[in-house]
């Protein structure tokens, strides 16, 4: 590819709170106008839909998407019973056109006792998803992760209503 070039790459920000809608991806109502909280993508109003000039298709990103997040889901802080998703430690989902995913995460706090191991856990998860051809993890404490990032999920797993 020519460095001068610019990439296009899909990008699902996942904003204050992570949650999926329930619906199939390609329906009307799975891009609904997106509330804070919700999924998007860095361009407002183009929910779900690559960035023009990508190699992926929309159907591709949707399900590659949601591939990363069942595995993203499979990853426990071995502290707390819900997963990291669900926790809200997953604050974006980057899949460029070479299909390498860039995940920026946090922890629930810096001194975490899995800090040094999480990332790589996230790492290999991910790598299990079929069209995905490596995984960078970033971890990041900007923001700074608290409660309200939370699921209803996880707050019913872990009793912080």
């Amino acid at each position: 590819m020519d460095e001068n070039r610019e990439r296009h790459e899909p990008v699902v920000d996942l904003g204050h709170r992570p949650h999926l809608d329930a619906q199939a991806p390609n329906t009307p109502a799975a891009h609904p106008p997106v509330p804070h909280h919700a999924p998007r993508t860095v361009e407002e109003g183009h929910a779900g839909t690559p960035v023009d000039g990508s190699k992926l298709s929309l159907e591709e990103l949707d399900q590659l998407t949601a591939d990363i997040v069942t595995a993203l889901k499979s990853v426990y802080d071995p502290e707390i019973p819900s997963d990291i998703y669900e926790l809200g430690l997953i604050y974006k989902i980057d899949v460029d056109d070479d299909r390498i995913c860039s995940i920026d995460m946090t922890l629930t706090a810096p001194g975490c006792p899995v800090a040094g191991e999480m990332p790589k856990w996230v790492e290999n998860a991910v790598n299990t998803v079929p069209g995905i051809s490596g995984t960078k993890v970033n971890l990041t404490f900007d923001p700074p992760w608290d409660q309200s990032r939370m699921s209803e999920e996880a707050r019913i797993a872990t009793g912080m209503f």
